[in-house]
């Protein structure tokens, strides 16, 4: 049986991401993946219409979403004031509907900014092939710049993994998982690893390889604030290591060959030796 209809397959990778919920004026918000109307947004900057142009063709796409990295969050401390030395106008308005100066006049304003750092996404748009085969098109080419989220948020890599034949969003997605993208592509010969990028999933992977390499990591001691200081959150136990410094290096095992990317971390903290033939073999073994 024919059909008319295609999937999309995106990826939307970046040091940062922000995808504004129901947020306004001092604190903007970020959800934890792609909102559709990002991603539209993404789609139409691409294809080089104006804030102008209808986007009525775009909204009768179907969007499925897997996270295949969730990031962290981060707060950006974020100052707003008028270049020409001027203050700031305030949330009301005078009789002509023009906004009023802040008074008593007011020239920096502190807001609160969100973002997602080193989030990868995975949307899938279902829809008409020919429509998705032009969007397709510009995001390989885009007359605009892209931005995930906000426009200091420029993606990395390629966004677009092409088209292809219809499915279903979550039977798509499965397959891309799988490594099975469509019908007649060949096998990997070789498998890849995915690095643990964030300062989160490299201490974790620090604190899994303990038990089996002879070794714990013991808990931090906690101090409690000074009389007459008070902490907003309660102390939480943590492990006493951190993560110093990390990198990442890029290089090729011979003239024209594949490139291998490797991300570095170093650790500073306490350890407990619980077998030391164990950690030995450990040091001297290369661990992944």
């Amino acid at each position: 049986m024919t059909t008319d209809q295609a999937v999309l397959v995106l990826r939307l990778a970046a040091p940062l991401q922000s995808w504004g919920g129901p947020s306004r004026y001092n604190r903007r918000d970020t959800l934890l993946q792609p909102t559709k109307s990002g991603t539209l947004g993404l789609l139409a900057a691409a294809d080089g219409r104006s804030r102008e142009t209808s986007l009525s063709d775009l909204l009768g796409l179907h969007l499925g979403v897997r996270v295949d990295q969730p990031g962290t969050l981060l707060r950006d401390y974020h100052t707003v004031s008028d270049h020409r030395g001027l203050p700031l106008p305030s949330a009301k308005v005078d009789a002509k509907g023009l906004q009023k100066k802040t008074s008593p006049a007011k020239y920096t304003g502190v807001t609160q900014r969100y973002y997602l750092q080193e989030a990868v996404f995975t949307p899938v748009l279902r829809g008409p092939a020919p429509l998705l085969a032009g969007l397709e098109h510009a995001v390989r080419q885009p007359v605009f710049p892209l931005s995930l989220g906000r426009r200091s948020c420029p993606p990395t890599g390629p966004v677009s993994l092409g088209l292809r034949p219809d499915a279903d969003l979550q039977e798509v997605l499965v397959r891309l998982k799988a490594g099975a993208d469509a019908p007649g592509t060949p096998a990997r010969r070789r498998g890849f690893r995915v690095t643990h990028r964030t300062a989160d999933q490299q201490i974790g992977w620090l604190l899994k390889q303990a038990d089996r390499h002879g070794f714990t990591i013991p808990i931090a001691p906690t101090t409690e604030p000074a009389p007459g200081l008070r902490i907003d959150e309660p102390l939480v136990p943590a492990p006493a290591v951190a993560l110093t410094t990390r990198d990442i290096l890029r290089f090729h095992k011979r003239t024209g060959g594949p490139r291998v990317t490797v991300s570095t971390a170093t650790f500073q903290g306490r350890l407990r030796v619980t077998n030391p033939d164990t950690l030995r073999d450990a040091l001297l073994t290369p661990q992944g």
